[in-house]
This record gives structure tokens, sequence and C-alpha cells, in this order.
């Protein structure tokens, strides 16, 4: 009954707005057209999001991981370069960071997590983090914050192509060819990439080598949208990603491993106008495979298959000028089989209602509920809330809280002989205050969080099994701070920055640190352009973690800092045509990030970028 009453409530709200609304007074929300991922920026003001820009997308690896290590507050776990790289963002854990695609999470449903060097970013024109809470948003995973892949689409833009190579030392390639059309009512985007490597780099300091690390990946994005006219646009995303990585051993005597991922995604959106109403309804199909070589001569491997359906309707209401209701109904279906998991089904059904109203020219406020229904899990109420104050021009405040969770997966429900049913979902309360300062051609920011996360799921011996209880209870808390400075002056413009972040991640039974959570990382850079000509430098710094749970300091991985230079130069009336060279960990630093798990040392590589 309690259920039926929320859906009917929020339907009836819905519909009351509609009736009783003079459409001709109201404006369209016209600038969500083209725009998968509404929530992201309709409903992030009061949290701190960060949309890396070209520039360093150019300048980075091809893995996701390279980006956001080397340019956010976010810890990354990676056994080996290219390897297994999963993400503890704010302390949490690899489950509670969601990935986000144009909208869709993408966490695996196997494991729960994303493998952040399994994404190619050439394939993305917008890379954003959001940090801190967004499971009202973005359902399950959502606890630490979520990183967004999105591709976007232009009318009138005409015939364009990019393309992108970059050769490097390890015999390492990446490259991409984009090419876009557009007229004033089709928009047709084909992105391929490919990355590859030998990865064969000597160990800093060593004879010893990296072996059997050779991978490599090729990914496929299409993108279109056609204008039926004014008021109805059909856009369709679609990806596919291939690729094959064999295991870096740690002992030569070792028999050599690889694993094979194979997904796909595919997204229909029919967007409507409908003067103060957006309609946006989302019908998309995921599917999910690996195989895994314990012996890379052995033919056969085993593995797993996860196919998902979502529908997902999304109702945007702008009341007023300054107000705004937007409600989302949407359906999950998974159905999971492999060589430890017998065929399985899950189906999740989630009705969300969000607010935003900008109360007067300083101030602004956004509430949002949500509420799962499932028969595998007994769902929470979610919610998420929070202001945003400019008691000066130059001076914003924003505090935001919410409720988030994390579901059990595939695994944890229905392993063979260790899956558990009666596994709760992770349950977390987050806080969060945010002060920015912006003047002339200075930002400053400072970010206090905190975060209770109860019922966290853990793989524990009982008897002769491993099986996945709610045990622990962890509470993360933290400082994060970032400066920007941009001073130009006649033909030189410098801009240098810096972020830090102080992470506490404990276990409340223990009270100790939970494992690979640096109480510090740091990055930062400094860009030089002179006409056609650009130089940087960039650090990141990492502090010591703790391997064990018992926080041995015997057992730990040293503090490393690892830094970056490059050089650029541009051609072309609109310099269109980038080329650069780099030269990655230029003092030769010997480190890692997972226990003997040596990342390379001095490496270089070149690269263009060719607009026309």
């Amino acid at each position: 009954m309690k259920r039926l009453l929320f859906f009917t409530c929020l339907v009836g709200i819905t519909s009351t707005l509609w009736s009783q609304t003079d459409l001709n007074k109201l404006q369209q929300l016209e600038e969500v057209l083209l725009k998968s991922d509404p929530g992201l920026y309709r409903f992030s003001d009061t949290q701190q999001t960060r949309q890396l820009s070209d520039t360093i997308l150019i300048r980075s690896a091809s893995s996701l991981t390279n980006l956001l290590n080397y340019n956010t507050g976010i810890y990354f776990k990676e056994n080996g370069l290219g390897m297994v790289s999963s993400a503890a963002f704010r302390g949490t854990t690899a489950q509670q960071t969601a990935v986000i695609w144009n909208g869709i999470n993408i966490n695996s449903q196997f494991n729960g997590q994303t493998d952040f060097n399994t994404i190619n970013i050439r394939n993305f024109d917008a890379v954003t983090v959001r940090s801190g809470g967004g499971s009202v948003l973005y359902g399950s995973g959502a606890i630490g914050g979520s990183v967004h892949l999105n591709n976007t689409l232009h009318f009138n833009k005409g015939f364009k192509n990019k393309l992108f190579l970059r050769y490097g030392s390890f015999n390492t390639w990446d490259g991409s060819f984009k090419t876009s059309m557009s007229t004033s009512k089709f928009v047709i985007n084909l992105d391929v990439s490919r990355a590859s490597s030998s990865n064969d780099y000597t160990y800093v300091n060593s004879n010893l080598k990296n072996t059997n690390g050779q991978y490599h990946n090729q990914g496929i994005a299409a993108n279109v949208a056609y204008k039926l006219n004014d008021n109805h646009t059909l856009k369709f995303h679609g990806y596919v990603f291939d690729g094959l990585r064999h295991f870096s051993q740690i002992f030569s005597s070792e028999t050599p491993t690889k694993y094979k991922d194979f997904n796909t995604r595919n997204l229909l959106e029919w967007v409507g106008l409908y003067n103060a109403f957006t309609s946006r309804f989302k019908l998309a199909y995921l599917t999910e495979k690996y195989t895994y070589f314990s012996n890379i001569n052995n033919p056969t491997g085993t593995g797993a298959l996860a196919n998902t359906v979502v529908a997902k309707h999304d109702l945007a209401f702008q009341v007023t000028d300054n107000l705004l209701l937007n409600s989302v109904i949407d359906f999950t279906k998974t159905t999971a089989e492999g060589a430890s998991i017998q065929k399985e089904t899950r189906s999740v059904t989630s009705f969300n209602l969000l607010l935003k109203h900008q109360l007067s020219k300083r101030f602004l406020y956004e509430v949002s509920v949500r509420q799962e229904l499932t028969e595998n899990y007994k769902a929470p109420f979610l919610f998420n809330a929070g202001f945003k104050f400019n008691p000066a021009r130059f001076y914003t405040v924003t505090v935001n809280g919410s409720r988030n969770f994390r579901m059990p997966t595939v695994n944890d429900l229905y392993w063979d002989g260790s899956g558990n049913t009666n596994l709760k979902p992770e349950d977390a309360y987050q806080i969060e205050t945010s002060h920015t300062l912006k003047y002339k051609g200075l930002e400053l920011a400072l970010t206090g969080f905190y975060n209770d996360i109860n019922d966290l799921i853990r793989w524990l011996p009982i008897g002769t099994n491993w099986k996945p209880v709610n045990t622990a209870h962890v509470k993360t808390y933290g400082l994060e701070t970032s400066l920007g400075i941009i001073q130009q002056f006649l033909a030189h413009t410098i801009n240098v920055g810096a972020n830090y972040s102080y992470t506490v991640s404990e276990d409340q039974r223990t009270k100790k640190q939970l494992i690979y959570v640096p109480n510090h990382k740091a990055t930062g850079w400094f860009n030089y352009y002179f006409k056609n000509l650009s130089a940087y430098y960039q650090l990141m710094y990492v502090g010591d973690v703790f391997i064990l749970s018992d926080n041995n300091p015997k057992y730990t991985l040293d503090a490393y800092t690892v830094s970056n230079a490059g050089l650029a130069y541009t051609l072309g009336n609109r310099k269109q045509y980038h080329f650069g060279i780099q030269i990655k960990n230029i003092f030769n630093k010997n480190y890692q990030s997972v226990a003997n798990r040596f990342m390379p040392g001095t490496n270089y590589n070149i690269y263009l970028n060719l607009n026309f």
C-alpha cells in the first residue's frame, strides 16, 4: 500500500501541475535538447562538479585511470600500467563510485564497480566528475561520487573530422578517428578508437621486466539525432568495447593469464518539448561479457554474460523562470548467467521527484527523493537536499546532505555456493559544505565532507567457503581544496593550479584506516602559452597507504611523487593542428599503487591532433 501511495502521489503531482499551467506563458527547456544526462547540470548546483577540458583530454593517455589520476582527488589502485584499475573516491570502496554513460549507470552487474582501464576516453566528448552522494539521481554506487561520460550532438555544424595519433615507449599506440556531419535536422557522429601496448617496461632500479602485460582494446561509438519537427527529436547513442589484456606476472614462474572484455551499450531517446515541459523517454540495452583464461595457452576460458534493459521517463516542468520540478520513473531488468552463476533475473523500479528553486539572485536550493522497489532486497528511501548562497559576487557557499546506497551485486547474491540472498544494501548518509572564492583570474575552493556508511558488504571466510556478509560500519571524512590562477600579459598566458585532498576512512569496529586509502593526495600543474607554443608541467603526490587491515606500519606502500612535462605546437588559422611531445615520470620514480605491482619509470610519447 505504501509503494502504491508513493507512485500515485508522484504521478498526481506531475499531472496536477500540467493541468493548472498556462503553457503559453512559460518557456521551453530548449537547452536540454541534445544532452543525455540532464540531471548532471539541472541538479548539481549544490555539489562540486568539474568538466575536464579538451586540452587535458588531448594530453592524457587513453585510459580513464590516467586522466582522473592526474587531474582529480580520486585515488586509483592499479595492478600495473593498463591492468585492473579501481577507484577510491573520498575514501569509499571501488563499488561506491558510479560511472554514468549518457545518463545510464554502467557499473558492472557482477562486481558492482568499473575497471577504469577499460574506458577509452577518446570515444567521449566530455568527462565530468561530480563529488559526493548521487544515488537519488544515479542509483546504486554513487556514494563517494560519480564520473560522467557524455556524447554531445550539435545541429548546423557541417562536416568535421578529427584524427588523433600517439606513439610512445613500450610500443604503445593510441589512436582515434571521429567524423561528424550535421544539418538543421540531422546529426551523426562516428568514432573509432584503438589502444595497444607491448607494456614490457623495465622496473626502476632493477633488471626485471613487466612480463605478460601486453594489452589492446578498440571502441566504436555512434551518436545520431534527428529532428522530427521543432518539438520532437529522436536520438541514438551506441557503443561497443572489445578488449584483451594479459595480466602482468609478479613472479616469472607464474602461469600467464589473460582476460577478455566485450561490452555493448545502446540508448534510444525521444525528446519532446511542450512549452514549459520537456519529456525524455529512454530505452537502453546493455551487455557485459567477460572471459578469464587461467592459462593463455588454453583456448577455453570461464566467464559470464549480463544483459540489462532500462526504460526511463524524465519529465521536467519549468513552473516559473525560477522554479523547476522534475519527475523520473525508470525500470531496470538484468539477466545474468555464467560459469559460477545460474541464470538469474533481477528487476528494479524506481520513482524520483526533484525540485530546484532560485529563490533570489543570491539563494538557490534543491530537494530530491527516490524510492526503489525490488524483490531482491529492501531498498532505503533516498533523499538529497542542498542550498547555494552568494553573499557577495566573489564568494559562494554551498551545503548538501543526502542518503545514498549500494545494492548487492549479482555475484553477491547468486554466486554458486557462496551467494547470500539475505544481504541488505549498503546505506550511507553524507553531508558536505563548500566555500568558493573567485576574483579576477583566481579561484579558490575549500570543501569539507563527512560520510557514514553502514552494512558494508564484504566477502569473508565462513567455514570452508567465502561468503558476502553485511559486517562493516565505516566513516569517511576530510577536506578538499583547489586553487587555480590564470594571468595574461601581452602574448603570454600562465595557468597555475593545484588540488589537495585529506581523507580519513575508518572502520568503526577496529578504528583503523581502510587499506589502500591514502590520507593525502595532491595534484598540481603549470601551463605556459605563448602564441602557438605551449609548455606544461604536472605532478601527482600520493601519501603512503596500509595494505593490511591491522594498519601494521611494516606493511605499507611508500608515498610517491610523479612528474610529467610536455611541449605542444599549434598550426592553422584556427590553431586546429596540434603536435606534442611528453616525458612522463621525468625523475624516474620507482613507485607502486598496489603491492608488488610496479609502474614504469621515465617514458616518452609523441602525438598529433588534427581537426579538419
